[in-house]
């Protein structure tokens, strides 16, 4: 394992080099009075929370010198000096954040919705078209969730990789993401937080992608309070990956150990890391030692509750701001009364910087709370009503007011007058109809897309058939329209588990590897959270990756970072990011517990803000393909596994038929029933048809094709008009889909307007399904219990013509 040394102090400084050392103990101790002030802020009540990066700022700066125009940094909470040093974050930017500033152009990370230090660079345009990232300097934005970071990394990394070796990228238009595969993703992460099984996965499947990639691990000791004796084995992350190091003869990383005060051999560090990683296109590893905490995890607690006296000792002694100092002193770079007078000007800075970002978050509330107090006075001369005046006293007693105070005030006076009319509750009414819009727009948008490219506005275009179609499996279908795919889409690309030299566990990539490639079609590990993470990476840089997820089951392993991270991307970044990957698996009514799971109401409620796409059939899933590739929105599409190898028309434009988001399709017009469902079970009971006119009963059958969005035009209500029943059919467990479906069509369609009998959800049972056939049969709804059901609901209204079954 290579470690740094500390440079003798003998050397001598030229002039520039001077004036470089000093700008940088200017930077460190700016970032050092902005913790420190921040904290108070929290404090005292005008900020929620704190969380800070004192004790990391030398390290930080290290790493700044080295990070390029069109590099990428995937990080943690704590990284505020580096932002401040490559320029991502201005000190009233940084309290901007603290105070929750709903406006992006204040807080550009991500306009008052992440809590402080969470930054992010505006990668997109007002337009939603993309910047020059290779002439900027950027942030993928970050994540509290620990170690949750580290995925996305890996495809930050591995997009260089495809820059630099696919030739269909050589062009010019693809320079604005990359200059010859040159750039470096950073990380960066706690020490304790490198115990989580995600950092693991990325550290495994970086070393075998061998991307470049430097990643830091700050190591200060403690996860919380919790020591790293408990975190580590051997308590060392680097000694316990010394098997990573690479070799002369076997790939693997450098692996690089550094202490958090020492300023030249940081400098030294990184420099080479650099190198190496640019260069060469091989991971590093920087362990970064002995790093201090002097204001301890977060504004939530005080370390003097779980650190001992000779480490709260150890928190002053090595300090990287005091042993820089110490440095540059014994160096006769500076006086110490040239370093009095930097810390003096930086406290000036930060504590001017904090005023103006205070001024500019409180300014436009107190004009708020004033234009709404002389309402409320007003309104209480004009009507006379006591209640008011409570409202009045609690409002003036907010010293500093947020906007809920506000609104909630004027919304308590309407109440309080209620029943009544005059101009003043006219105008009070007005100023809260108003400020209930503007606030959706500072805390409710951008959750999917609301540029030009949206999804949502491409339109159907339908599959076109000769006058003899050829009939085929459907996954040839879906393999010849890939085809078309990667033909039309040069930066198009997937990967996943036996999605390369098998052409998947299904056939429907076989033989794009052979046509298009290693790096447009790749085998990965079996590693689920990483694949998610190399497609969210490389969606981020311009790149349209497709991550082969093989089964419904396995999208689970990777579900905390599509919820987490992917999900709610553009709407933590206010529009600022977007990552339109999209997710491909395969699921439903296979064989076995873990094969044949339907965990759609997981999925939809833990990934609003990624379109859900719910095929029937191969060449549905195709449409959505083709569709998804012309929008800026990440999707999932599962695609039915019992459609592989039945029949289906081949179309005639492959490539270009597409398959709408939100809009259902009636499949079977009926009068009697509306039965909605999707996937596989939509299969089943369109095959029921004609089982279900024998029986006189005529359903209308509507497949929903997307559960997210679900009916945007609200179709399926217009059916309840003629039919007035509704029966939904899910294989998901009770409470699931159904129940979201349900909510969907009664509630916000008002379908229950027009039911004449009591709406059914008919889903699987509430455990996973038993094996085979009868497995399936007993554990989700069958071709029986569907007749049955929607037998009952017509018993219900006509006893005669429907008699009793059993």
């Amino acid at each position: 394992m290579a470690k740094a040394k500390t440079k003798s102090t003998k050397t001598a400084f030229s002039a520039a080099k001077k004036k470089e050392i000093l700008s940088d103990y200017r930077i460190g101790w700016l970032s050092r009075h902005m913790s420190l002030i921040g904290r108070k802020e929290v404090l005292t009540g005008k900020a929620k929370f704190g969380i800070f990066g004192d004790g990391k700022e030398m390290p930080q700066i290290a790493m700044a010198k080295v990070f390029k125009n069109g590099d990428f940094r995937s990080g943690y909470y704590r990284d505020q000096t580096f932002m401040l040093a490559i320029d991502g974050v201005t000190p009233v930017q940084f309290f901007a954040q603290l105070y929750a500033t709903p406006d992006e152009k204040l807080e550009p990370s991500s306009g008052g919705r992440q809590m402080n230090a969470h930054f992010a660079t505006r990668l997109l345009n007002e337009d939603g078209t993309w910047k020059e990232l290779t002439k900027m300097k950027n942030t993928s934005a970050d994540m509290s969730p620990t170690a949750g970071q580290m995925a996305r990394l890996l495809g930050l990394a591995q997009a260089s990789k495809v820059y630099r070796n696919e030739k269909a990228l050589k062009g010019k238009e693809w320079t604005k993401f990359s200059k010859k595969g040159n750039e470096i993703a950073f990380g960066t992460i706690g020490d304790a937080s490198t115990s989580e099984g995600v950092f693991w996965e990325t550290i495994n499947a970086a070393g075998v992608l061998q991307v470049p990639m430097v990643m830091s691990v700050w190591d200060d000791g403690y996860g919380i309070s919790v020591a790293k004796k408990y975190q580590t084995t051997k308590e060392s992350i680097s000694e316990i990956l010394s098997g990573f190091q690479r070799t002369e003869d076997k790939a693997g990383y450098e692996i690089l150990t550094v202490k958090a005060w020492d300023y030249e051999a940081l400098m030294e560090t990184y420099k080479k890391a650099e190198k190496i990683a640019r260069d060469e296109h091989v991971p590093v590893l920087i362990h970064v030692q002995e790093v201090t905490q002097p204001q301890g995890h977060s504004t939530s607690g005080s370390h003097e509750r779980y650190k001992n006296e000779d480490r709260l000792k150890f928190e002053v002694d090595f300090c990287c701001l005091a042993k820089t100092r110490e440095w540059i002193l014994k160096n006769k770079i500076a006086t110490a009364k040239k370093l009095d007078q930097i810390e003096e000007e930086t406290l000036k800075e930060a504590t001017e910087a904090r005023k103006e970002a205070w001024n500019n978050y409180s300014g436009p509330i107190k004009e708020e709370k004033k234009e709404v107090m002389g309402l409320l006075e007003e309104l209480k001369a004009e009507s006379g009503v006591d209640a008011i005046d409570g409202v009045i006293k609690k409002l003036k007693m907010a010293q500093n007011p947020i906007r809920k105070d506000v609104l909630s005030a004027a919304r308590k006076a309407l109440y309080a007058t209620k029943g009544t009319e005059s101009e003043v509750r006219s105008k009070l009414l007005a100023w809260t109809k108003e400020s209930v819009e503007a606030n959706k727009e500072r805390f409710n948008s951008h959750l999917l897309s609301e540029t030009e490219f949206s999804p949502l506005k491409i339109e159907e275009v339908k599959p076109e058939y000769s006058d003899k179609p050829k009939s085929v499996d459907g996954r040839v279908v879906l393999r010849d329209n890939f085809d078309k795919i990667f033909e039309k889409y040069p930066n198009t690309l997937v990967f996943g588990e036996d999605a390369g030299k098998l052409g998947d566990v299904n056939k429907g990539l076989e033989g794009m590897q052979d046509k298009y490639g290693e790096i447009r079609v790749t085998d990965t590990g079996i590693r689920e959270a990483t694949i998610l993470g190399q497609g969210i990476g490389m969606a981020l840089r311009g790149l349209r990756p497709i991550a082969d997820i093989q089964y419904l089951d396995y999208v689970l392993y990777c579900f905390q970072g599509m919820s987490d991270d992917l999900a709610s991307l553009r709407y933590r970044t206010k529009g600022g990011q977007a990552a339109p990957l999209v997710v491909r698996t395969r699921g439903h009514r296979l064989e076995g517990i873990w094969h044949s799971g339907s965990p759609m109401g997981v999925l939809i409620n833990g990934l609003r803000g990624v379109h859900v796409c719910v095929p029937r059939n191969l060449t549905s899933a195709a449409g959505f393909y083709n569709t998804l590739l012309q929008g800026d929105d990440p999707a999932l599409v599962i695609e039915p596994l019992n459609g592989y190898r039945l029949k289906e028309k081949m179309p005639e434009n492959l490539g270009e038929f597409t398959t709408p988001l939100g809009v259902p399709e009636i499949v079977s017009e009926g009068s009697d029933i509306t039965v909605v469902s999707y996937g596989a079970t939509f299969n089943m009971i369109e095959a029921m048809i004609p089982q279900f006119e024998e029986a006189g009963i005529s359903i209308e059958l509507i497949d929903v094709r997307t559960l997210l969005p679900f009916d945007k035009g609200h179709m399926i209500v217009e059916s309840l008009k003629k039919t007035n029943r509704l029966l939904i059919v899910d294989e998901d467990v009770p409470g699931g889909a159904s129940a979201f479906i349900m909510q969907q069509i009664v509630e916000e369609q008002e379908g229950y307007k027009f039911l004449d009998s009591k709406p059914i959800a008919l889903s699987a049972q509430a455990h996973r399904p038993a094996y085979a056939t009868d497995g399936d049969y007993f554990s989700k709804p069958n071709a029986e219990d569907i007749f049955e059901a929607a037998y009952e609901m017509m018993r219900e209204s006509d006893p005669a013509k429907y008699p009793e079954l059993y």
